[in-house]
């Protein structure tokens, strides 16, 4: 179905359909936990989230009773099989923001080891997002490590979603395999699953960015490591952030919270200023946009 049908089609049926697309696309089959035969899908799905984290002990990220009790209270637990075999999942539960607005906040989820970019993810979302839909919620909500590019990328632009806060030392420290040692700063990401954009990147269309005429805050030095530039009058400023956080941990724990400090002090201080994040581009920016 093309954007021009999709504006006839209730807004959930078209979500359907971008979901089966997505999957067969990915070749999957995406279904609730609770509905898998047997008792076995909950700890499948725990156990393939201490994977995905790297975590000592599945109970770290999801455990199979906490699972089983989400699905049963009428949360959203999923899992994405191919040949029968679960090769990612994703856990969300109900909740109210401070105006009272209801949504899905997507609490976890994760492909295989090895298995990114084979659409596995996107089909998960899309799911999820129609799923969502059909009981009336108009948004899903998550928070995504900032220095993660394949994330801010997936999410801003491949989803539809918008980051609308930062969060320094969100979840205080932790210890999956992951995020050890790093300091648990989070943007909250707000995808609204009615939004022309969202329904765009339904349908194939990531969001774009236009960043011309804007002014870099924060780049990368020859050296990977993050440089500060100097303000100047702009209404649209950039931010980078390092190629592979994930690597650099592992390498050079120094240089990623260098990394960790600067996007924070720079992407922080002007969202405090009344400043917002417009997108993302495809080179590993963050666009920020001055408002009114």
């Amino acid at each position: 179905m093309n954007l021009a049908a999709a504006d006839a089609a209730s807004p959930v049926a078209d979500a359907w359909e971008c979901a089966a697309a997505a999957a067969e696309r990915a070749g999957v089959e995406i279904v609730e936990t609770a509905d898998v035969p047997g008792r076995a899908a909950f700890d499948d799905v725990s156990v393939l989230l201490q994977r995905v984290w790297r975590a000592d002990h599945r109970a770290e990220i999801a455990a199979p009773g906490l699972l089983r009790t989400y699905a049963h209270s009428g949360n959203y637990v999923a899992g994405a099989y191919r040949g029968g075999r679960l090769t990612g999942a994703a856990v969300g539960f109900f909740g109210r923001d401070e105006r009272g607005t209801p949504h899905l906040h997507s609490f976890v989820a994760g492909v295989e080891p090895g298995g990114l970019g084979a659409g596995v993810g996107f089909a998960i979302k899309q799911h999820q997002r129609a799923w969502t839909l059909a009981r009336d919620v108009p948004e899903v909500r998550w928070t995504y490590d900032p220095l993660v590019l394949r994330n801010a990328s997936f999410n801003l632009r491949k989803l539809g979603g918008h980051a609308v806060r930062y969060l320094p030392e969100f979840y205080g420290a932790m210890a999956d395999g992951i995020n050890s040692g790093d300091l648990s700063d989070r943007l909250l990401l707000v995808w609204r699953l009615a939004a022309p954009e969202a329904v765009a990147a339904a349908h194939g269309t990531p969001a774009g960015v236009d960043v011309a005429g804007t002014a870099k805050l924060l780049d990368r030095a020859g050296d990977g490591t993050p440089l500060r530039l100097p303000a100047v009058p702009a209404p649209a400023v950039l931010v980078a952030v390092p190629p592979d956080v994930e690597g650099l941990r592992a390498s050079d724990p120094a240089g990623a919270a260098a990394w960790r400090l600067a996007v924070r002090d720079v992407m922080a201080g002007r969202l405090a200023a009344g400043w917002r994040i417009a997108g993302f581009s495809r080179d590993g920016y963050y666009l920020l946009t001055e408002e009114g």
